[in-house]
Formats: C-alpha cells, structure tokens, sequence
C-alpha cells in the first residue's frame, strides 16, 4: 500500500457523533429501540435519508413508512447501524470515481442494492446480519481512495482504460500496491470498527481464510451479483449464485430474494 493510499485514509475525517451513539447502542444488549430511535431524531440527516431508504421498494415493506419509530422497528437495531455508517460517509467524503468511469449516484445505487439483497435474504439472523448489513453498504469504499489518489496523479484516464481490458485488483496492485478490499479494511481499522466488520471484508476473495467464513462469502456473493464496474446483471447473476453454491450458502432463498428485487 503506498503512502499517498495511507495519507488520504489517515486524513478522513472522524464519523459523526449521532454515528458513534448509534455504534454504541447497537452493540450494547442493555440497549433498546426507543434510545436508537432518539438518536435518530436528533440528527435531521439520517432521519430523512433513512425514511427514503424505508419507503425504497428494494427493502419490501408492505406499508408506506412515516416515522423514525416504524422505520427503526421494520429494519431492526442491527441494521440501522450500517445505514448511520454510509449515510454519514456520504455526507463527508468526496466522491469522485472518475477513474472507475462511474459517478457518484451510481456508486450509491450499488450500496443500496447490495445492501437490499443482504437485509432480505439474512433477515431473521440477527448475528450474520449484524456484520452482512453494514459491510455490504461499504465493500467498495477502497475504490474511493483508489480513485482520490489516482486523480491527484494524474493517472486516471490511463487506469480507466486498462480497467475495460485488464482484471480489476492486479491493475489496482500496478497503480496503487493494494486492492479497493484491503483498503476498505484499512478504513475501517481507521475508523476504530470491531474486527468481526473487518476480517469479511479482508478476506472477500478468500472467504475461507476469515474467522467470519459465512459473512465472507455472503459479501463476495453480493457483491458479483451487483458489481461496480460490470453492470451486466444477468451474467453477474449466474456468477453469484454459483458462487452461493460452491460456499454452501442458502441458494433458494437468494433467488427468492433476487426476483422480488428485479420485481420491485
């Protein structure tokens, strides 16, 4: 990893106080929904982003929801902790991917549908879901540094077009000495998150290297079937869900998922 990637992660900024007391609460059992909830209201940004999240019709919710207290209780404590988290990264960073030829909205989009396709097909596992939930939203995250550093460089019209030729990670390596996953993790050790949301997305490409073996290949799943540079979903698909198989994972429900989501 050089040291224009390690400037760029030691120069982010801090996560927001309204986030931190959201991390805090989530990961204490003492803790109840009403607390989440007050945290919330006090922090007008996350309350309005995490309503239009709710009312989305990739998470599936039936009803329209109004309020802070429905969306808390339809999502559950354990996932609005990954929504704080990309939220108020959003609202600090700069996002320019010129040099992955995408925008920022489409980067969003990927989070969004990534993090979807987490929430349905790991409801109910209260402890997988915990991890899958908040590092779908981010798994590209590195790509952002990559980028950031690659513009100051000069170098992003030269990555861009050998990106369409070339696999994606050795020509990060070329550029930059470390792939958009290692440094993700990078940014979450830099943001002082727990291990357990580290290790999947340390070993995406090798899941049963991590500690987390399932949130692992659940990560890598999502994130071929939704990938930020090859938008061909149908190819993508078939991909991810070969891959579910080879890792065990639970391909009924993943293609129950998958067609409610193109539905909707």
């Amino acid at each position: 990893m050089n040291d224009k990637i390690i400037g760029q992660i030691k120069s982010l900024p801090p996560l927001p106080k309204s986030v931190i007391e959201v991390q805090r609460i989530t990961n204490d059992p003492n803790s109840s929904i009403a607390d989440l909830v007050k945290v919330i209201k006090d922090d007008p940004m996350l309350t309005a982003n995490l309503l239009k999240a709710a009312n989305s019709p990739l998470y599936g919710f039936a009803r329209q929801v109004r309020s802070v207290d429905q969306a808390v209780a339809l999502f559950g404590m354990v996932t609005i902790k990954g929504f704080a988290i990309s939220f108020a990264i959003r609202n600090s960073m700069k996002f320019d991917l010129s040099a992955y030829g995408v925008d920022e909205n489409y980067f969003h989009d990927i989070s969004i549908l990534r993090n979807a396709l987490a929430i349905r097909w790991y409801n109910g596992k209260k402890e997988k879901l915990d991890i899958i939930a908040t590092d779908s939203f981010l798994i590209d995250l590195g790509a952002v540094i990559i980028s950031l550093v690659l513009n100051f460089e000069g170098k992003s019209e030269e990555f861009r077009k050998k990106l369409t030729k070339e696999n994606r990670e050795e020509l990060e390596k070329e550029f930059v000495s470390a792939t958009t996953y290692e440094i993700t993790a990078e940014v979450f050790k830099h943001w002082h998150f727990g291990e357990e949301l580290i290790e999947p997305i340390k070993n995406i490409n090798t899941p049963r290297n991590s500690k987390n073996y399932q949130e692992a290949a659940v990560l890598d799943t999502i994130r071929t079937i939704y990938d930020l540079i090859d938008n061909n979903f149908e190819k993508n698909s078939k991909l991810g869900i070969e891959k579910a198989k080879n890792y065990g994972l639970d391909v009924k429900k993943l293609n129950q998922v998958l067609e409610k989501i193109n539905q909707g």
